[in-house]
């Protein structure tokens, strides 16, 4: 893997005085990638999004973003849900990419005791209205329980439900649609406030349009789609284009893997 932008706030295995050396190939560890995508330090929350895109702008192919990605793409969602306290999806994603209960990994259990973290990130499904499997292992067999985000008027027969399968409801909306600022600060209160979002499009564009969006980690894969794919992002547009500066690129097979902070 070859890191391609320097940035000074990024720790890099060491390879020169500033601990990067240009266009150069190395074997980054786990420890050294975990670090180098370590949330801010400091009390507050933060959110950033994990997403893939073809060349051609597609951000899924048949529906699934698993065909535009690679091993090393795998490695790095890994590494980013091992540094989170919570996985925000959308409902739409968990039915269409098979979601299932983060999982404990050793390597990461040191770092997340030091942290004070639990040993593996909550899943919290942003649903209005809580049209989800409640028999599948998401729900039945997390190693933390699931939480459901959802509007105090969703279904009362489904907020029901999602308590009877384990899962802790939470409410962020008045209505049945959750308010993504609300979704944020109501995770934030629980404690979990380094925010880590998988999609998909819509309840990213959700959160881009809320200018709520602190982090993108965008892996540009080598690939073209053509057809109609949505893009990563997607609903009505801002007003004004929300501005994002580079924090980093790595390299490797091909694909770029990118990460923009919010200015």
């Amino acid at each position: 893997m070859r890191q391609l932008f320097p940035v000074t706030d990024m720790t890099a295995p060491a390879a020169s005085d500033q601990g990067w050396s240009p266009a150069s190939d190395r074997e980054w560890s786990l420890d050294a990638l975990a670090d180098a995508y370590a949330y801010p330090e400091g009390g507050g929350t933060w959110l950033r999004a994990n997403m893939v895109s073809s060349l051609d702008g597609a951000g899924q192919h048949d529906g699934r973003s698993r065909p535009l990605s690679s091993e090393t793409d795998m490695r790095i969602f890994g590494i980013l849900r091992g540094l989170a306290d919570v996985v925000v999806v959308g409902a739409e994603t968990v039915r269409l990419e098979g979601y299932r209960p983060a999982r404990a990994r050793e390597a990461f259990a040191d770092r997340r005791a030091a942290a004070g973290q639990g040993p593996a990130p909550v899943i919290a499904v942003v649903s209005a209205s809580l049209d989800l499997d409640f028999s599948l292992p998401l729900f039945t067999e997390p190693l933390v329980p699931t939480v459901v985000l959802t509007g105090s008027g969703a279904p009362a027969d489904r907020i029901r439900a999602a308590r009877e399968a384990g899962a802790e409801v939470l409410f962020a909306g008045d209505g049945a649609r959750v308010v993504p600022a609300r979704a944020v600060a109501v995770l934030a209160e629980r404690g979990l406030r380094r925010q880590l979002t998988e999609g998909g499009p819509r309840l990213l564009g959700q959160f881009v349009g809320a200018d709520v969006l602190d982090e993108l980690c965008l892996t540009i894969s080598p690939t073209m789609t053509a057809g109609d794919a949505q893009r990563i992002a997607g609903g009505p547009s801002v007003a004004v284009p929300t501005r994002f500066q580079v924090a980093s690129v790595l390299e490797q097979d091909g694909f770029l893997f990118t990460r923009y902070r919010r200015i």
